[in-house]
């Protein structure tokens, strides 16, 4: 185990460079240098999960045309549906301690798999019409979470994989340099986004063209391939691990007890439920963190502490909705195929980005990185605004283009941020990663990124009850999304400038 009496800041910078001859080469082929057939399982689970995006148009097209649901009650499901994500902490702990026939990696993706299958077959009953046995807005919402749960699992698999690919110790059997290790470490925390993004490429115009040309129904039952390339991913390469321990029910016991908690808030129709879950949440996602980073020193748990407080901002900014969505559909007649468009030049964008930039991701501070990031997202979500307030109608009689083209260099220039916004925090996390707890500790980090996401869908929810937005009713749209826009600024900015002088720093940062 490395030591962790050492803070990132205290670690010797990398002084390798690449030579002048050779340093416009050097940003194309460090991903490809960096990649081992030890990192397959990991980056076929993380694919198929991009991957999943194949059902994206026709399912957002299905609640529009199909469902009696508006865009703040899908925001509310949307909390919901970020549970599985917030009790992460359960499946990291049954991965690093509990095998199924042996197995700690395979049986577990094999589980999610499943899961994932039936999420599929249940939607596509309902958009068939087959499944009658409730309400098609209560399948649509069985079939999600089935899903939902199903990925959260793979996820916690390749989350631990991710952190056991990379060699601590030579063949000599001597610990290697931190700074070494950790870049590797960070290095496949960006070729897992990369192949996110590569899955999110291989199906993002398949999405809208396939929402075009066939049933929804159809398009459901298509998406069962997708569990299936994470399986094949996992028994592809002979993946296991020999880190073993005893259950830590503190983590377990407590996780399955804040999960039925949850259940029971959700069911019962409890007043204010979804704010009270948040805050039961964070108070465990919290302490479950303090027990299992006991292990780091003072400062070093500081300095996460603070740059994970950054992440946090940054992820808990709230959206506009599905308004948006709707109101193009709409008013400005944009159709599932010009969808599949967006999404496909948006995903070749995003995997040109991360691919040219993994050295500065791997080696920049969350600070620097996500600051930059909060600025240029903000600075394009411009296009959307001046597309709602008509600028379009101007642009296409002076300069002939219109709503399409801006939308479409919009949807394409701020498409890559959603991924690169995690790589350093997940860099250090699996840094951290103490041997035993990889999974634990990784689905309590997430957890505690997906609650951020929760408090986003919540505010999203706030403004939508404010501003509402319904189907044809799109008179509130603008000013929705001024304020989306405007805290999608102001709250990573301010956390940045109240925790940015104390949060770890990357070993190879300069100071």
């Amino acid at each position: 185990m490395t030591d962790t009496t050492k803070t990132a800041g205290d670690i010797p910078a990398n002084k390798t460079e690449p030579t002048t001859e050779a340093a416009w080469l050097d940003p194309i082929l460090r991903p490809i240098r960096a990649f081992r057939l030890a990192y397959v399982p990991v980056v076929m689970v993380y694919f198929a999960y991009g991957a999943l995006g194949l059902i994206d148009v026709t399912r957002d097209l299905w609640i529009k045309e199909s469902l009696a649901l508006t865009p703040s009650d899908l925001a509310g499901i949307a909390v919901w549906l970020m549970l599985p994500w917030t009790v992460k902490m359960v499946f990291g702990e049954l991965v690093d301690t509990v095998p199924i026939f042996g197995s700690q990696r395979k049986a577990y993706v094999l589980i999610g798999a499943a899961f994932m299958a039936a999420g599929l077959v249940i939607l596509a009953g309902a958009a068939g019409q087959w499944l009658t046995f409730t309400t098609p807005e209560r399948l649509y919402i069985t079939g999600a979470m089935l899903m939902a749960v199903g990925t959260v699992v793979q996820d916690v698999v390749a989350d631990a994989m991710s952190t056991e690919v990379v060699a601590r110790i030579d063949a000599k059997g001597n610990e290697r340099p931190d700074n070494v290790v950790r870049t590797e470490l960070g290095m496949v925390q960006v070729l897992g986004r990369l192949a996110v993004s590569i899955g999110i490429l291989a199906v993002a115009g398949l999405s809208g063209w396939l929402a075009d040309l066939m049933s929804r129904q159809a398009v459901f039952f298509i998406g069962l391939i997708i569990p299936a390339i994470s399986v094949a991913g996992v028994f592809l390469r002979g993946t296991e691990t020999a880190e073993r321990r005893p259950i830590d029910w503190r983590i377990l016991g407590g996780g399955i007890a804040f999960g039925v908690v949850v259940m029971a808030l959700g069911v019962g129709g409890i007043p204010f439920s979804q704010e009270i879950i948040f805050l039961i949440s964070m108070g465990v996602v919290c302490y479950m963190l303090m027990l299992v980073t006991a292990e780091l020193d003072h400062n070093t748990r500081m300095g996460i502490l603070f740059a994970t407080m950054i992440v946090f901002a940054f992820r808990a900014t709230p959206s506009v909705g599905d308004g948006f969505f709707w109101w193009t559909l709409d008013d400005l007649n944009f159709d599932a195929a010009f969808y599949g468009t967006l999404r496909q030049t948006g995903a070749i964008l995003s995997i040109a980005v991360m691919w040219f930039f993994s050295r500065q991701l791997t080696e920049c501070s969350v600070n620097r990185t996500l600051l930059w990031i909060a600025v240029a997202s903000t600075v394009l979500a411009l296009p959307n605004l001046a597309l709602v307030y008509g600028v379009h109608h101007w642009t296409e009689a002076n300069f002939g283009f219109g709503a399409r083209s801006i939308a479409f260099v919009d949807a394409a220039a701020s498409s890559p941020f959603a991924q690169l916004s995690m790589v350093p925090l997940l860099t250090l996390v699996a840094y951290y990663a103490p041997p035993g707890h990889r999974a634990t500790w990784f689905a309590l980090m997430a957890s505690l990124m997906n609650l951020a996401l929760v408090a986003g869908q919540l505010q999203t929810k706030y403004l939508n009850d404010v501003f509402v937005v319904g189907r044809g009713q799109y008179g509130e749209l603008g000013p929705l999304l001024i304020w989306a826009i405007v805290l999608g600024l102001v709250i990573p900015v301010g956390a940045i400038m109240l925790f940015g002088r104390k949060a770890v720093r990357h070993p190879t940062v300069k100071r």
